[in-house]
């Protein structure tokens, strides 16, 4: 076992900006590889809310660098949301090509904003970086992150602006703001931000980046110059891509993932595990997946870097493509693709009760033209809006009980017939609604549950979308939920909720697309109307295996 030193270097950027990186050195003779994380939480924590501490990769051979970016931890300059990781990033690659007891070749590894700046420093074009492993990322900012099918994602973003404003107030000294934004986190405002917290939000927060996202509500060029997909037509590096099925940022894990393997000479390995951004374990929400769900993934980089960085050929962890965790079965399976076998229909249908009896809505494995018309209709009250609970987009990520939560009349459930024989959903889920609504602009989210044999009803993925533009008359609403990968036993049996609002994980949209915290005080109510049947095919479509 190696003994580990640590010391502390600087490094000064093109422009002038020092940044301030912590080395950890295994003590020997042997020239080692360089494992490179960028990050802007401060140095010291280095991700080990999901990874083990950089002494533990330093233990397996290799010189462990952890660098705090711009204007963050004890790296000078200003904070400028990704804006900078570009040029920083080809600046320490540069630097860490020459770090004396190297063979000057780097991985990168590290999740979220972390996983952000080896997709930047990729994109630089460093020689020294040959291998990354990017965990819980946006390909896409816009799509992948801020919004998820046109709509804000209120929580989460507000949460994380909380967070980086009260870090910059801390840097600059300035207790009071930081007290207010440290308190305003740990207790999110949810129908509007008071005045006092708003003040100190728009003072520190980086590049006032909670408001300008805000503000940015179509794919725009502010977009397009800060996501990572309009700079990577030249990238091409052996990536091992990690996900979770109740992360916020599984979109982009599987966008990236997807594009590589369209272009990619190198391998370009996936594994999702039933975790939220984090922790990575094995109980989620009230979920236990069993020992099986364990985070190995610590074990499974280190493979992957001795395979790419120093020849090794012992990858018995590795996925050769796939590695997914099928939740309900509980174990991991490795796969070619990423999809069912067939697409498989579940048409909606009632008596018009769906939001009023729990054995009313039907979802139908059958011929659409065998299904009677009919219709359904939920008002959203502004004083009482149906909760988000659970799944990808809340705070409180997992798989939770709702049958409560299903029987509020805001919110329509459709429940198919016992399974008679097991099925893996495994890949896209899609919903497509035939609605009416009196408003231009509404929302529409979609919670797909198991219910069990005990009538307890567990959900394991959803999806939201903001419509625009709508004509009150008949419109056919088409978008997909979060991928998935869950099996279905036989005699068990699939429940589809849809509501009109997730508060607070997303704006309580009263009619006004560009509303944000503000009240709009002429709409109270929202009332949306779900047709199905023969003439309106509204519908559920799965990726099965059977």
């Amino acid at each position: 076992m190696y003994s580990i030193s640590k010391e502390t270097a600087t490094i000064k950027t093109r422009d002038g900006v020092n940044l301030v990186a912590d080395i950890y050195r295994p003590q020997t003779t042997e020239k080692l590889p360089i494992l490179l994380m960028r990050q802007p939480y401060g140095r010291a924590i280095a991700s080990t809310v999901v990874y083990a501490h950089p002494r533990w990769y330093a233990q397996q051979g290799y010189i462990v660098v952890i660098q705090d970016v711009r204007g963050r931890g004890d790296s000078g300059g200003e904070f400028e949301l990704f804006s900078h990781e570009i040029a920083d990033g080809e600046d320490t690659l540069q630097w860490l090509s020459n770090l004396n007891g190297s063979t000057g070749e780097v991985g990168m590894y590290g999740f979220s904003y972390q996983g952000m700046t080896q997709l930047y420093c990729a994109i630089s074009g460093g020689g020294a970086l040959k291998t990354i492993c990017p965990a819980m990322v946006a390909y896409d900012l816009y799509s992948d992150w801020a919004y998820e099918n046109g709509a804000f994602c209120r929580e989460l973003n507000l949460a994380w602006a909380l967070q980086l404003s009260a870090e910059t107030a801390r840097l600059k000294q300035d207790l009071h703001a930081y007290s207010i934004l440290y308190f305003a986190s740990r207790n999110l405002p949810d129908r509007y931000i008071p005045s006092q917290v708003e003040e100190v939000l728009r003072k520190y927060c980086p590049s006032n980046f909670y408001y300008q996202w805000l503000k940015h509500s179509e794919n725009d060029d502010y977009w397009q110059q800060l996501s990572p997909s309009n700079y990577f037509e030249n990238v091409d590096l052996p990536m091992l891509h990690i996900g979770g099925w109740f992360d916020n940022y599984l979109r982009g894990t599987m966008n990236l993932y997807q594009k590589m393997t369209k272009k990619s000479h190198f391998q370009q390995s996936l594994i999702i595990g039933p975790w939220a951004h984090l922790p990575w374990g094995n109980k989620r929400g009230s979920q236990f997946y069993s020992t099986n769900a364990n985070n190995d993934i610590n074990e499974i980089q280190i493979q992957w870097f001795d395979y790419y960085l120093k020849g090794k050929k012992n990858t018995d962890l590795i996925p050769k493509n796939i590695k997914l965790f099928v939740m309900g079965a509980n174990k991991y399976i490795f796969a070619e693709k990423f999809d069912g076998q067939n697409n498989i229909n579940f048409y909606l249908n009632s008596t018009g009760l769906a939001n009023i009896r729990d054995d009313d809505g039907k979802l139908i494995n059958d011929n659409i033209e065998n299904i009677e018309n009919s219709e359904d209709t939920i008002v959203n009250d502004f004083w009482r809006p149906s909760p988000s609970l659970g799944g990808h987009y809340s705070s409180n990520a997992g798989s939770f009980e709702r049958r409560e939560l299903n029987n509020r009349s805001d919110i329509l459930t459709y429940t198919s017939a016992p399974f008679t024989t097991d099925l893996t959903i495994m890949g896209d889920v899609e919903i497509e609604l035939y609605v009416i609504c009196e408003r231009e602009t509404f929302d529409i989210n979609a919670v797909l549950s198991e219910v069990r044999e005990d009538d307890t009803i567990y959900n394991f993925t959803q999806g939201y979308k903001r419509v625009k533009n709508h004509q009150q008359t008949s419109t056919k609403v088409t978008f997909k939920l979060q991928p998935t990968c869950y099996e279905i036993k036989r005699g068990r049996a699939l429940n589809l909720s849809i509501s009109s609002s997730a508060f607070p994980a997303f704006n309580l949209n009263q009619g006004n697309p560009h509303l944000s915290d503000n009240f709009d005080l002429d709409n109270q109510t929202l009332t949306l109307t779900v047709l199905s049947g023969k003439n309106y095919p509204s519908r559920l479509k799965v990726d099965g295996v059977r």
